[in-house]
């Protein structure tokens, strides 16, 4: 059996960058060989130019100590400082750093002074409640401008932040406070979802009220900081429970940010999904703000003085850490916050937010770009996106079809797409292309950031050559990289070490095309074997969604006494075609086009025409749950999921209830 991860789909539509874009593009061509030339001495000018250091280092990395890297160790700095004060300092204190815009169409607007003023009183409360440098304190918040003050109010004072996505449940949240040893939650009464408000104070009050360990032990939380923005009704208990804004009121503005160790910890973020013992990612400072502030700035050819940023993403996941707190402020860049969903109070509203503020900028993810191509382009065709010169995708490969549509549609037919590569354990994005100076390939993210070294490589670790698929490995430490598992070395050296020693393992699935780009395939575990052919979900996928009428497709790997695994596929129709054929001969196209563009080996035996697909908060598709559903298997954990009914219908159907 070939241990290769077959690729059968190509994709020959190329995009060069504009004359216009190049003269202007931060990025310029030499950066790359620059970058080649001496790695560290890259990275070391990346870290001395993008951020303000308090005290110099003189070293660059230590990696004695492997798989535990040291970044400009010798160095101290403040991130909130580096996102704040010193722009005020620079005399840009009236930019614009937050424009926010609630659901229900309230808004609010920061400068970088209001916001840094913020910041300050904020650090001042923490320290008031005896936090201290080191400190772990919790986050569990809507998309509101108090989660982004309390994330920098906690840098700020040297603690850890730990922020819980706020549709997670309470055992969810108790579990991750009690391995972060929390001494105070940050959340608020509530916040808009769809119209409604949904309840936060009342998760963090029966979280606290838990005793998931059985052991009798209370929570180490001491307060609850509580902002009001649902104005829903809330129990308090006295003593522990505090508003936001009278404990804002109580401290006094000026707070002075001092210097930490570029090493020291800045937050723990806690994977998604897990089961047993929560995996906390621990990232320390200095290198992430480096390679986060450079990928911002690079990538999506950041011009601060002119651009407004959008990143969709929710505080909660590392996207919403890396580009939408600490890169864009790092920049001073201003940038949208939205609270809502694409969809409330009709589905043209983030077209409406972009023509409002002018985004020029837009970076989200393929599952809403798939949402919006079902929904058709005639919704933001009403709206003018003509500010857009620069888009986004991130969270899993991006489709060639979905390329496209985000191509023409959302960015007029003019603006460069940068698919990015990169994990919360990678901390910021490590594959992209540079807009400026890449000829752009619809779904491929196709090269390393400068500074990186990746490869990819077969079980044995040889590297594989052109028009080969293997597993994406990142060879040589970098700067953003995880320092650890919170609490648990062994694991953190289990998880991500142990397969090939000195390089990191992903986890995920790429090919190199013919010019040596890279394409992505998803994750390893989404890697079907079906006749001892190796084949990506990703590339199946795609091939269902450039099928005119397909809007979104999942695909998993069934067990197969015959084949080993066969081909589940999960598809959601365009609305404009809904009703267009009999979903027998719908299914029956849809195979057979699979099968033309990829080959019979690929073709699904089977296909669902679903209305929803399940997706967490994040907008991933649960694909571990659409195969327990396919092998008629028990329904594993579906406490992230945004809607547990989109399953059961699922089930239902496959039954065929």
């Amino acid at each position: 059996m070939s241990e290769q991860i077959d690729n059968l789909l190509h994709e020959v539509r190329r995009f060069p960058p504009s004359a216009e874009f190049v003269a202007n593009a931060v990025a310029q061509p030499e950066i790359y060989a620059e970058a080649k030339a001496d790695r560290l001495a890259f990275w070391a000018t990346q870290a001395r130019e993008l951020l303000h250091w308090h005290k110099p280092f003189t070293r660059t990395l230590d990696w004695s100590e492997a798989p535990v890297a040291k970044w400009f160790d010798d160095g101290e700095l403040n991130v909130a400082y580096n996102c704040l004060d010193r722009h005020v300092l620079a005399g840009n204190g009236d930019r614009v750093a937050l424009y926010w815009e609630g659901e229900p169409g309230d808004t609010a607007t920061f400068t970088y002074a209001e916001l840094t003023a913020e910041v300050k009183r904020a650090a001042n409360v923490l320290i008031k409640h005896g936090i201290e440098s080191g400190d772990r304190v919790a986050i569990y918040m809507p998309m509101i401008p108090e989660a982004v003050i309390a994330m920098l109010a906690i840098a700020r004072v040297g603690a850890v932040h730990s922020v819980v996505f706020g549709g997670f449940s309470a055992d969810s949240l108790r579990s991750r406070i009690d391995d972060a040893q929390a001494k105070i939650v940050v959340t608020a009464d509530g916040g808009w979802r769809k119209g409604k408000v949904f309840p936060l104070k009342p998760t963090v009050d029966a979280a606290l009220a838990a005793d998931p360990t059985g052991t009798g032990a209370p929570s180490t939380v001491e307060h609850v900081l509580v902002v009001k923005r649902g104005d829903n009704d809330v129990t308090w208990k006295a003593g522990r429970d505090l508003w936001w804004h009278e404990e804002l009121a109580s401290v006094d503005a000026e707070h002075v940010a001092l210097g930490f160790p570029a090493e020291h910890p800045l937050f723990i973020l806690y994977t998604s999904g897990t089961t047993g013992r929560p995996k906390g990612i621990l990232h320390t400072s200095g290198g992430y703000l480096t390679q986060s502030a450079f990928t911002h700035k690079n990538v999506f050819d950041l011009h601060p003085e002119s651009d407004v940023y959008w990143c969709t993403a929710d505080v909660g996941w590392i996207t919403g850490h890396t580009y939408v707190v600490y890169a864009p402020l790092a920049n001073g860049a201003t940038q949208l916050l939205f609270e809502g969903t694409p969809d409330s109070p009709h589905p043209g509203r983030w077209w409406e937010l972009i023509e409002k503020y002018k985004v020029t900028i837009l970076y989200t993810a393929p599952t809403a770009i798939r949402s919006f191509m079902k929904l058709g382009r005639q919704i933001p065709e009403k709206f003018d996106l003509s500010s857009i010169r620069v888009l986004g995708s991130v969270g899993e490969p991006i489709n060639p079809e979905a390329w496209i549509w985000y191509h023409d549609v959302i960015g007029g037919g003019k603006a460069p797409i940068l698919d990015t590569w990169w994990q919360t354990e990678t901390g910021a994005i490590m594959v992209a292309a540079l807009p400026g100076i890449s000829t752009l390939k619809p779904g491929s993210a196709q090269v390393p950031i400068p500074g990186i070294d990746l490869e990819i490589i077969d079980e044995h670790g040889v590297i594989q050559p052109h028009n080969s698929g293997g597993l994406l490995v990142i060879a040589e430490p970098w700067p953003s990289m995880l320092r650890g598992i919170w609490g648990d070395p062994e694991r953190f050296k289990e998880t991500y070490w142990e397969k090939f020693g000195a390089k990191y393992f992903a986890g995920d699935g790429a090919r190199y095309d013919h010019d040596g780009d890279v394409w992505l395939l998803g994750r390893v575990d989404d890697v079907m074997n079906v006749s001892g052919h190796r084949l990506s979900t990703a590339e199946i996928e795609s091939s269902l969604v450039s099928n005119q009428m397909v809007a979104e497709s999942a695909v998993v790997g069934a067990a197969d006494e015959t084949t080993g695994q066969s081909v589940v596929a999960f598809v959601i129709l365009k609305s404009s075609h809904i009703g267009d054929m009999s979903e027998a001969d719908a299914v029956a196209l849809l195979r057979k086009h699979v099968s033309d563009q990829i080959g019979a080996i690929a073709r699904p035996s089977r296909i669902y025409i679903v209305a929803e697909l399940p997706k967490t908060r994040s907008g991933k598709i649960m694909r571990r749950l659409l195969q327990d559903v396919a092998e008629g298997r028990e329904i594993g954990d579906t406490q992230t999921l945004t809607d547990t009914t989109v399953l059961q219908t699922i089930s239902a159907q496959v039954r065929g209830d």
